[in-house]
């Protein structure tokens, strides 16, 4: 992690459809935007939306926010025409649903380039069917311009013909896949949606588990699990506290070997995750 980390702790759909809602996007304050032209947008909209949506992403009006662009997926009558046309409007990144294989990849960031994308504007790749899940290392690695995976849990769910149930336990070893592909190739990797907006609770808990699991952040469906998501994706007061402490405690000690922190051996990858704690909520402004 380095200084200039953008954090991912709330990243929101909002359909690129929605004139009102992409005004309103510019006050809300999550991390990043996913600007929809895929299943938030009517297929008799798609093309308004797709005019919609670029124009917003290459306003620069959403200040620190990352900035993405959904397009419809490979193999749909919109998506080459979503895809040039986000390539060009130069988001951070374009999101693709159902990637599915490394050659997907490597077809998607083929075609960024040909439309004149900039160095700036990445690839993320939804996770959301068993063979990328099983394909999800190659297609982790599968390109340098990849730079994300989400995890698309709503169709997962779907096609393994599991259940939404508190704590995913039928699609946790798919969770962790994807995470251990992520993590192996340094990309950012994003939680699903949760889908009942009006369960605080339950919504809550499942951020807490997708931090506990190693998420950066959560996709969100609502303006309202903002706040709930940036706050248990950010480090806490005391989480901030202990890592200053344990670092302050290997640097007197010279920087190498063990040192104890009030009963607890330390070595260097504790040290590390305690300036990783450090780096994000310098990120996140607190």
């Amino acid at each position: 992690m380095s200084e200039d980390i953008s954090p991912l702790r709330s990243v929101l759909y909002m359909p690129g459809s929605n004139d009102r809602a992409l005004e309103k996007a510019k006050s809300i304050p999550c991390d990043g935007l996913i600007l929809d032209l895929e299943d938030a947008v009517a297929p008799d909209a798609k093309p308004a939306a797709r005019e919609a949506a670029c124009a917003a992403a290459a306003s620069g009006d959403y200040g620190s926010r990352t900035v993405t662009i959904r397009v419809n997926g490979l193999g749909t009558p919109w998506h080459d025409d979503d895809l040039v046309a986000a390539a060009q409007a130069g988001p951070h990144a374009v999101v693709v649903p159902k990637v599915s294989s490394a050659a997907d990849v490597e077809r998607l960031v083929s075609a960024l380039e040909k439309a004149g994308a900039p160095d700036h504007t990445t690839l993320w790749a939804m996770i959301e069917t068993p063979v990328a899940i099983l394909d999800a290392l190659a297609i982790a690695r599968a390109s340098q311009r990849l730079s994300a995976l989400v995890l698309g849990t709503n169709d997962l769910v779907k096609e393994l013909y599991a259940a939404h149930v508190p704590g995913r336990a039928p699609i946790l070893p798919s969770l962790h896949t994807a995470l251990l592909a992520g993590r192996a190739a340094g990309l950012a990797v994003l939680d699903g949606v949760y889908n009942d907006v009006k369960d605080t609770d339950g919504f809550l808990a499942e951020c807490r588990q997708g931090r506990e699991l190693g998420f950066d952040g959560k996709t969100l469906i609502h303006p309202g699990q903002v706040e709930g998501a940036n706050e248990v994706f950010a480090p806490s007061e005391q989480e901030v506290a202990d890592a200053r402490e344990v670092i302050d405690a290997w640097n007197a000690a010279g920087g190498s070997g063990v040192v104890t922190v009030n009963g607890r051996m330390i070595e260097a990858l504790h040290v590390e995750s305690a300036q990783r704690v450090l780096e994000l909520d310098a990120a996140v402004g607190r």
